[in-house]
């Protein structure tokens, strides 16, 4: 399996492909990492140091790869965090490339917009992007509930609003997608769903909330979401055993009282989780 992850980098912790790449090699992936930033620390400290790469950095690195001859063996391209919407047109280029090369190859979208409680925190211009060009082309889509809201304009207070929402941006484009977090009139008070849906279904996994709120797991969970999608073809199948791994990795966090999330000192988790989640239909 080889997956080309165009996301940012960070020096300390664990976010972008710095939380993306290891969890997919640990799972035995080859991983193509091209870096859309490189900052010190994650944005969530308020404070950092670094730089935003231009989009001409982004489309060499994925040239230097496409003339090793490689592309044809690309089984997906994944982007997260991407600094400028002018990065995200690279990242389109570099997907439909890959796509040229071996047209089984599918483009899994991490549209990093925002989340509920810190609102938009990317720059002018790439919520927009997303909606308009990003979602539109991908064919796998792993929102969080903020980020759902915004692309589609469907506000989520239920899970049939959920679906809803889930519907309307599968109509924009990705026949799968992957909702990270849900809360909604239905979710039990200590617990957090995920919804997937896939060729009309729906699933949702149920997990227990935890004490802790760090930055990085979401994107940990769009990757071995795509990861385990491709290999099984299932979609219930990913996101319970996406769900189960994070969580694991969330709990050893937690009792450990760590700011960043501990993707080395529990990466068993990620091959042989602690306990077990299920996917239920929704």
């Amino acid at each position: 399996m080889n997956i080309l992850s165009i996301q940012s980098w960070v020096a300390y912790g664990h976010v972008g492909n710095a939380s993306a790449v290891f969890p997919l090699q640990r799972l035995g992936a080859e991983v193509w990492a091209v870096n859309t930033v490189q900052f010190s620390n994650h944005t969530g400290y308020g404070a950092w140091r670094g730089q935003v790469f231009d989009a001409q950095l982004i489309r060499d690195c994925v040239q230097g790869i496409e003339e090793r001859g490689v592309l044809p063996r690309c089984d997906a391209v994944l982007s997260g965090y991407l600094g400028s919407a002018e990065i995200g047109a690279a990242v389109l280029d570099a997907a439909a490339r890959a796509k040229a090369a071996n047209p089984r190859a599918v483009y899994c979208c991490d549209p990093v917009i925002g989340d509920v409680g810190r609102g938009v925190f990317v720059r002018p211009g790439v919520p927009e992007w997303m909606r308009d060009h990003a979602i539109p082309a991908a064919d796998i889509a792993t929102p969080n509930q903020f980020e759902l809201e915004w692309l589609t304009g469907i506000s989520v207070r239920s899970l049939d609003d959920a679906k809803r929402a889930v519907a309307a941006l599968q109509a924009m484009g990705p026949r799968c997608v992957l909702l990270t977090s849900l809360s909604v009139a239905e979710t039990p008070a200590d617990s957090l769903c995920l919804l997937a849906a896939e060729g009309g279904a729906f699933w949702r996994v149920t997990t227990p909330l935890l004490p802790v709120s760090v930055n990085g797991a979401g994107d940990a969970i769009a990757a071995l979401f795509l990861l385990h999608r491709l290999r099984s073809g299932s979609a219930a199948e990913a996101v319970a055993a996406a769900a189960s791994s994070v969580w694991g990795v969330l709990r050893r966090t937690a009792e450990a009282g760590s700011r960043e999330i501990l993707s080395v000192a529990a990466q068993d988790e990620f091959v042989q989780p602690s306990r077990r989640f299920a996917a239920e239909p929704a």
